[in-house]
């Protein structure tokens, strides 16, 4: 009997009313467009995206962005970039007439100004935003996307954003820089032990020891430089990956979002070089790390001794809870940590895009999606404060030189350029000198001249060398294991030395000016673009 009734009812019903139920019985199996589903606030239009899987925006906020301007540049921003550009040049090539041009202009204009406030909203994906516009212009609206896609848009964005991030990074780097360069400056008369092989080797000049990893973050900042050129290439107007039928200007477009040129092949510039830029972005900064890490772990292990003469200031450490003799680097630990998960990050983008098909999206985005280039500037910006704050106690470090045998090299060293002695047989006597000092726990400076005569007499004889007579003086002898003397000595380029030491500061200055030239050159040639398409889509 109930069957019979529910038969009878859907009998009753009409044609129209069966259609409409039969059509939203099989919509839950076609594939979710972001533009067809009404999103009210940009984290509503998050969580959509998220649903169905697609790609969105992380939160901006200062953990994941490398400057205030980075924060404020989000997905959102770069696609209405892209948008202001599309128009301009589509307008330009005749593809929208200029009356279909200022209609939508003015409707990506008003999203813009919406965004802006507090209640705006600011949806990530590019089919949000074209349902933002077309609500507000109608469907013409969508001409705006002739000849492009997702694919060449996102590749833009993301080619953007790597920029920016990475001009913010070197700008950093730079500040890291001249704080290391002023303070070389305060310790070019600073001897200190280098090591090698974990052990003390010579003695330096701790300005010395400083210019070489000014240097070699100076060549980081040149690796920069010159991936520049292949970094700001313009993925837009290839559309999915192989052009359109439309008569896109490519070069335009380019221009106008402050590229230097386009990626030829249309493949390339969205499903392969998105890989090869982030890997050789991500290959200058994990230099830097390592180059950071090494640095601060040379400080750190300076907290493992009873007599330290490289600290922090006592003010920039903390207590322990239980140990009241204990002053703990924590700036140094930090950043030594931001260092190693840098690096980490770093890994794990490389294993991102490793064994992917071309055209996928593991390997298009993942600096932005693990804040690989803010948690850069965290590493960069923490190294700066340990600096700052880096005690340096001159009487300290040249006791800790004094106390062992660094210097017993130049006494072969002296022995050869003052008498002609074979270096060997110098080196064996240094040897020797060094053995019985320290069996018997004497000091360089405290070494008695006739030990030292007694030595070489002895080892020029189980040599078979005919001359076994120390030939130096007692003078010579102690001015020759002096570190001062042997610092103050030294000849030929790059070395130690106050004379060139001093030429290495200035041409680490003046790296640091032409750097900083460098980076204001290509933020105003950016700037001078964003304000010229500004300016033409003012005028549509």
């Amino acid at each position: 009997m109930q069957t019979q009734s529910n038969t009878n009812n859907l009998c009753s019903l009409s044609v129209k009313t069966l259609l409409t139920l039969f059509f939203c019985a099989i919509c839950s199996s076609f594939a979710a467009d972001p533009g067809k589903i009404e999103c009210k606030s940009t984290l509503e239009c998050d969580q959509q995206l998220e649903k169905m899987g697609a790609t969105r925006q992380t939160k901006v906020s200062e953990e994941n962005s490398t400057s205030p301007q980075d924060a404020r540049e989000d997905q959102f921003y770069l696609i209405n970039e892209v948008n202001k550009a599309s128009l301009v040049m589509l307008t330009e090539e005749g593809v929208v007439t200029k009356s279909i041009a200022k209609n939508i202009a003015k409707g990506v204009a008003s999203m813009a100004e919406e965004a802006t406030q507090t209640t705006g909203k600011r949806p990530a994906d590019y089919l949000q935003i074209e349902r933002m516009l077309t609500d507000r212009v109608g469907q013409e609206g969508s001409l705006i996307h002739s000849g492009r896609s997702r694919q060449d848009i996102y590749a833009t964005i993301r080619a953007l954003k790597l920029r920016n991030q990475l001009l913010d990074f070197h700008e950093a780097l730079n500040t890291l820089r001249l704080g290391l360069v002023a303070l070389a400056e305060k310790h070019v008369q600073t001897i200190i032990p280098a090591y090698t092989n974990g052990v003390q080797a010579m003695p330096d000049s701790y300005a010395h020891y400083l210019l070489g990893f000014i240097n070699a973050l100076a060549r980081d900042s040149e690796k920069i430089h010159d991936a520049y050129p292949r970094l700001n290439q313009s993925p837009m107007g290839s559309a999915v990956l192989a052009n359109s039928s439309w008569p896109i200007n490519r070069e335009r477009l380019g221009y106008l979002l402050g590229f230097d040129q386009v990626v030829v092949n249309s493949f390339d510039s969205s499903q392969i070089i998105p890989l090869d830029n982030t890997l050789e972005a991500v290959g200058i900064v994990n230099t830097t790390a390592l180059q950071l890490g090494m640095m601060l772990q040379d400080i750190h292990t300076q907290y493992h001794q009873t007599r330290p003469w490289l600290l922090l200031d006592e003010a920039s450490t903390y207590t322990s809870s239980s140990m009241p003799q204990k002053r703990n680097p924590g700036l140094i630990m930090r950043a030594r940590e931001a260092a190693s998960a840098e690096l980490g990050l770093g890994v794990a983008i490389m294993f991102r895009d490793h064994n992917v098909t071309s055209g996928m999206t593991d390997y298009k985005q993942p600096t932005v999606e693990l804040n690989y280039f803010p948690q850069a500037m965290a590493m960069l910006k923490s190294t700066h404060a340990v600096f700052q704050v880096l005690k340096v106690n001159p009487v300290r470090s040249l006791e800790e030189v004094e106390d062992d045998w660094t210097t017993s090299m130049e006494l072969a060293e002296g022995l050869q350029s003052d008498f002609k002695i074979p270096f060997r047989i110098g080196h064996s006597f240094a040897s020797g000198i060094v053995d019985y000092a320290r069996d018997k726990n004497i000091k360089p400076k405290d070494f008695p001249y006739s030990q030292a005569q007694l030595i070489y007499q002895s080892v020029s004889r189980k040599m078979n060398f005919e001359q076994t007579t120390l030939p130096i003086s007692e003078q010579r002898f102690k001015e020759l294991i002096s570190p001062t003397f042997m610092v103050k000595t030294r000849l030929g380029t790059g070395g130690p030395q106050e004379s060139e030491v001093k030429k290495m500061l200035e041409s680490a200055k003046t790296t640091l000016v032409q750097d900083q030239a460098w980076l204001s050159g290509k933020r105003r040639t950016i700037e001078e673009r964003q304000q010229e398409l500004n300016q033409l889509f003012g005028r549509l």
